[in-house]
């Protein structure tokens, strides 16, 4: 069986549970989980999304993300997201803003931050989910946004200035 996500109104109220196909064919407005990752060194950790993904394949965007799923807070998603995703257990959470995304798909994302010290090849990625992480120093990510912004989701420059 397919697994359901959270459908809310439009102030994030819990309306019902809908199959993910539905969700999108209807542009019902739904949950996200996301984490951003710094380390010390003020450098910021993106995922490049799975090349496989329905959703904006190939893309680099926050370090973890996920869908809420019946049944889920936004906090217990982006734990269990932490671990799929990347292999991060027990991470110190710090809850971030909430802000609503319009578009061709319409959520919440409920923004976490964390401080990880941790090299790149200590991060063990989900293959469906992930194509590779690397840590971006802010200069760096600032200038691969304004020259490739295909590169990155929708408002990752807002949320860089979010988070830095």
């Amino acid at each position: 069986m397919k697994s359901e996500i959270i459908i809310v109104d439009e102030k994030d109220n819990i309306i019902g549970n809908k199959p993910r196909d539905v969700v999108d064919k209807q542009s019902l407005r739904y949950r996200v989980s996301a984490l951003w990752i710094k380390n010390s060194k003020g450098e910021s950790l993106l995922a490049r999304r799975a090349y496989t993904k329905t959703h904006y394949p190939g893309r680099w965007g926050p370090a973890v993300s996920g869908t809420v799923e019946k049944g889920e807070s936004y906090e217990e998603n982006i734990i269990k997201e932490t671990n799929e995703e990347i292999g991060l257990k027990n991470i110190k959470l710090n809850i971030g803003s909430k802000v609503y995304v319009k578009g061709k798909y319409n959520h919440f994302t409920q923004w976490f931050t964390t401080i990880v010290d941790k090299p790149i090849n200590h991060f063990k990625i989900q293959d469906e989910e992930v194509a590779e992480v690397k840590w971006f120093s802010k200069k760096e990510l600032i200038k691969q946004i304004n020259n490739n912004p295909k590169e990155f989701l929708k408002n990752m420059d807002k949320y860089l200035k979010l988070f830095s």
